[in-house]
C-alpha cells in the first residue's frame, strides 16, 4: 500500500496544504486553544510556546509502541517538544511542559525522517504533532523528494481541530489519538481543557472518516487506519465505559483500541489527590471488561 502523501505530493497538493497551514501561524488557531498569536514573530506566547520552527526532543527507532507499529525494526518516532494539551500527569513532563529539545528547520526535520527510514523503521511516528502541523508539512515535501516512502503516524493527545485535520487528509496514513477523559471536570482539573471530550469526539470521527479501521498487512505491520489509545486512570477518572460506548457506536466495533494500564503519577500529578497513586490491577481489568461489554473486537 503506497502511503497517501506520495500521490498528494505529485498532484501538487502537498505544497498547497503546507502553505495554507503556514499562513495560519500568523494568527494561530490551528488547535482548539485558538490562542490567536502570531507564531511567525520572534517570541510567541501561545500555549504551545512554539514559533515558526518546530522543536524536537529526540528521534529514534522506538520499540515500545503497539506491535503493528513496531514490527522487527521499530517505529520511527520524532518527539516534538511542548504540547497544546499539557496534561498535569504527563510521563514526558520535561518535554511537554519543560520544552526540552532543540529547534529544527524544515531540512533538518526531513533529514530525520530519511534517517529513520534508512534505519529500517516501518513508519514515521510524529509524537505530539498538533501544534506543528505546518512545520511537518513543509518538511515532508523535502523528504518525499529525497525518497521517503513509508507510512506516517499522527500520534496525538486527541485535542485537535477538525479544520486542521482536514489539511492532513491525503497526508497521514495512521492516526493514533488518545481518548483520555469523558468528563469535563476531569479534563479541566488535569489539562485546563473543559471542552476536551467534545473536541476529541469530533477529531476522532474526522480521523476515522479519512482512514477507516486499522489495516494490518500479512507481515503484521499497520499500513493505514485508526488506532485509539485509552489510559486507565485511578478511580475511574477516564470514563472508560462512556468512551468505549462512543467508539463502538459512533465509529466501528472493528476499531483497534489499546487500553493501557501503566498510569503512574508523573509531573504535577502529585498536586491532585485522586492522581497520586498508580492504577490498580482491578481498575485495569474493569476497564477491559467495560470495553468488551461494548462489543469492541480489536483490543490491544
Amino acid at each position: 500500500m503506497t502511503p497517501a502523501y506520495i500521490k498528494t505530493h505529485y498532484q501538487g497538493l502537498l505544497r498547497e496544504k503546507a502553505e495554507t497551514a503556514r499562513q495560519a501561524l500568523r494568527k494561530c488557531r490551528l488547535c482548539p486553544r485558538k490562542c490567536g498569536v502570531d507564531r511567525l514573530k520572534k517570541d510567541p506566547k501561545g500555549i504551545c510556546q512554539t514559533g515558526a520552527l518546530a522543536k524536537v526532543a529526540s528521534f529514534h527507532p522506538h520499540f515500545g509502541e503497539e506491535a503493528p507499529l513496531v514490527g522487527r525494526n521499530g517505529s520511527g518516532t520524532i518527539f516534538f517538544s511542548h504540547c497544546n494539551l499539557n496534561c498535569s500527569f504527563c510521563q514526558n513532563f520535561d518535554i511537554s511542559h519543560g520544552g526540552v529539545g532543540r529547534i529544527a528547520n524544515s531540512a533538518e526535520l526531513a533529514a530525520m525522517m530519511i534517517d529513520l527510514q534508512h534505519a529500517g523503521c516501518h513508519n514515521i511516528n510524529f509524537v505530539s504533532p498538533s501544534h506543528v502541523v505546518p512545520q511537518i508539512l513543509t518538511a515532508l515535501e523535502i523528504a518525499v523528494d529525497q525518497g521517503l516512502h513509508i507510512p506516517l503516524i499522527y500520534n496525538t493527545g486527541g485535542y485537535d481541530r477538525v479544520n486542521t485535520l482536514k489539511l492532513l487528509e491525503g497526508i497521514i496514513d495512521i492516526y493514533m489519538p488518545d481518548f483520555k477523559f469523558w468528563s469535563h471536570e476531569v479534563a479541566t482539573m488535569t489539562c485546563q481543557a473543559p471542552d476536551y471530550p467534545e473536541v476529541c469526539c469530533k477529531a476522532i470521527k474526522e480521523m476515522h472518516r479519512q482512514v477507516g479501521d486499522l489495516n494490518i498487512g500479512d507481515d503484521g505491520i499497520a499500513r493505514r487506519g485508526l488506532l485509539i489509545r485509552h489510559l486507565v486512570l485511578p478511580h475511574g477518572l477516564g470514563g472508560t465505559r462512556d468512551i468505549m460506548h462512543f467508539i463502538a457506536t459512533q465509529l466501528s466495533i472493528e476499531t483497534y483500541v489499546n487500553i493501557m494500564g501503566q498510569y503512574q503519577p508523573c509531573g504535577d500529578a502529585f498536586k491532585i489527590d485522586v492522581l497520586k497513586r498508580r492504577t490498580s490491577r482491578n481498575e485495569f481489568e474493569e476497564a477491559v471488561r467495560q470495553a468488551t461489554e461494548q462489543g469492541l473486537l480489536r483490543l490491544d
